[in-house]
């Protein structure tokens, strides 16, 4: 790529057009987080009607976070190398096919696999949404439209829950509803974004993709993050299983990693991931993605279950976090922009939610839904200003053609962050849920086995002793889980803290400094523009790697 062509790119887009296509950037921002949240509390219901187990209720939500995941830096380096534009619209057509099949399936089993297939398209709208706002905007302003990003995941994460319970508490909508609301949204966010979002395609030529590092990604994430839903369920931690299962994830990582170094255009550039600052955004992105995710999701089982309330007052209970999300992304937002520091808000956003989570560790089936608030909160004001900010952290190191894949790499462990979070919450919270039940069922002279085919989510069938109990093993197990998540948050306070301070740039691409560098680099060795250089965050000069 030419210097003349990355500073065609880099043209910045007027406040008007710049709103205008935000719009459609947003929307499908929301349809993706919708497709997440519009479950969360009309979960436990679908999966009773579907007569589905605890750890079918897991995978509902880990299926779409990891083929998310396993494909989010495929999506990322193709916006790298293609119309940013046209892969968004692809991505919203994969997400609009997942949801309609999703919204027919008519076993526990289907409507996994379903998800699994809407979680491709899903993955590629949390990246490239990302990739083109970074193409319009430079990092100081993104600071100020992070409060329109916190809005719009305010809006999808109380809205969604409030829209999902209403729907399954609705006799003559009912549960699939959930799956087909999204659908309309897509439809129009696809013309929206047709009308309103004109980005520049640099076109290069003999571009390769690297389809045999992505494969080997993508294999080795699932493989791994399988093995961390069956583990200790159905089959034992030390096992030939797990042997299998871990050695192969280890070995097809392994490759993975040797073909990135030796790819023309990788998938995950290893030379962006080393440097320092997106090195630390990855490890506090995985950490947050484990913590938030996988303590997050089971708030609306623990609402239902665990508390008795009906969906609708289960995503009306979660209002709290969304608050605290709204206003601590748009007041940071525009404190990073005025001050141009983004440092001091992720160091106090990874601290707030460790102690939001540790609050949220002494909840049981009893405790005050005051502080159950209080502590969703807290928990929701440490996200706001976190997520978005470590992305902005990295884009604000990298250059413009680089956004693809360094927006993606964060964004990719935040999501395997997430989904290991859920598997491994939801494998302990099973575990301790049956033990619990087992116990108590056996102490009040009940039989401890042979279900009659129901599952324990399916609360109405069964008799009123047991429901007591099941909802007291539910509320008191949640719990822990949410403690867990506070000791893995501690990992996020401390990649924030090593991060270096600097000032976040107020143009697209990275100063000509380092594009000169970049040239005459070219004509030296014949190297891509930028390919090898980097600049360090805090002197602005740059360093040749």
């Amino acid at each position: 790529m030419s210097a003349t062509t990355a500073t065609a790119e880099a043209a910045p887009m007027g406040r008007r057009r710049t709103l205008e296509a935000l719009s459609g950037l947003l929307l499908v921002l929301f349809v993706a987080m919708l497709s997440g949240t519009v479950v969360s509390t009309a979960l436990p219901k679908i999966i009773g009607a579907l007569n589905g187990s605890q750890m079918q209720y897991t995978w509902v939500v880990t299926a779409t976070l990891l083929t998310a995941t396993a494909t989010t830096p495929i999506w990322g380096k193709l916006a790298d190398l293609f119309n940013k534009k046209l892969l968004i619209q692809v991505a919203i057509v994969v997400f609009l096919v997942g949801s309609v099949v999703a919204g027919f399936a008519q076993s526990a089993g289907q409507l996994i696999a379903a998800r699994a297939f809407q979680g491709i398209g899903v993955g590629g709208l949390q990246a490239l949404v990302q990739v083109a706002i970074a193409a319009m905007i430079s990092p100081r302003e993104r600071g100020r439209y992070n409060g329109y990003l916190g809005g719009v995941m305010a809006l999808a994460t109380v809205g969604g829950p409030l829209l999902g319970g209403l729907i399954v508490d609705t006799s003559w909508l009912g549960w699939r509803w959930c799956f087909f609301v999204g659908v309309p949204v897509a439809v129009v966010a696809l013309i929206l974004l047709q009308v309103t979002l004109n980005l520049p395609t640099v076109r290069r030529e003999n571009v390769k993709i690297d389809y045999l590092g992505a494969t080997l990604i993508a294999a080795g994430v699932s493989v791994l993050l399988i093995w961390i839903s069956f583990v200790d369920n159905s089959f034992a931690w030390l096992s030939w299983q797990t042997a299998a299962m871990v050695g192969g994830s280890l070995l097809l990582l392994a490759l993975a990693v040797r073909v990135e170094s030796r790819a023309a255009e990788p998938v995950v550039p290893l030379g962006i991931i080393r440097e320092r600052t997106t090195a630390l955004a990855i490890l506090g992105s995985l950490a947050v993605g484990m913590a938030m995710f996988g303590g997050a999701v089971f708030l609306g089982q623990y609402f239902q279950i665990g508390r008795g309330y009906s969906p609708t007052e289960a995503g009306l209970l979660t209002i709290p976090m969304m608050a605290g999300v709204l206003l601590s992304s748009i007041v940071a937002g525009r404190l990073i922009t005025a001050t141009g520091k983004i440092k001091p808000y992720i160091v106090a956003g990874s601290i707030i939610l460790v102690a939001g989570f540790a609050l949220l560790g002494t909840i049981d089936h009893e405790t005050s839904l005051v502080l159950v608030g209080a502590a969703m909160f807290v928990v929701g004001v440490g996200v706001g200003m976190t997520m978005q900010n470590l992305v902005l952290a990295v884009q604000n190191t990298v250059a413009l053609k680089d956004i693809g894949a360094a927006s993606s790499s964060v964004a990719f462990f935040r999501s395997l962050g997430g989904t290991i979070g859920v598997s491994v919450l939801g494998a302990v919270l099973a575990r301790r849920v049956t033990d619990r039940i087992t116990h108590d069922l056996a102490a009040a002279g009940f039989p401890t086995s042979g279900g009659g085919g129901s599952s324990s989510l399916n609360l109405a069938a069964l008799p009123a002793p047991v429901q007591h109990i099941v909802r007291a093993a539910y509320g008191d197990a949640t719990g822990h889980i949410f403690l867990i998540s506070a000791a893995i948050a501690v990992v996020g306070i401390i990649a924030a803290l090593l991060l270096k301070p600097v000032t976040l740039r107020s143009s697209l691409d990275l100063p000509d400094t380092a594009r000169s560098v970049a040239v005459a680099a070219d004509a030296v060795d014949g190297a891509p523009a930028f390919d090898e250089v980097t600049v360090d965050s805090g002197t602005k000069d740059p360093v040749r790697r």
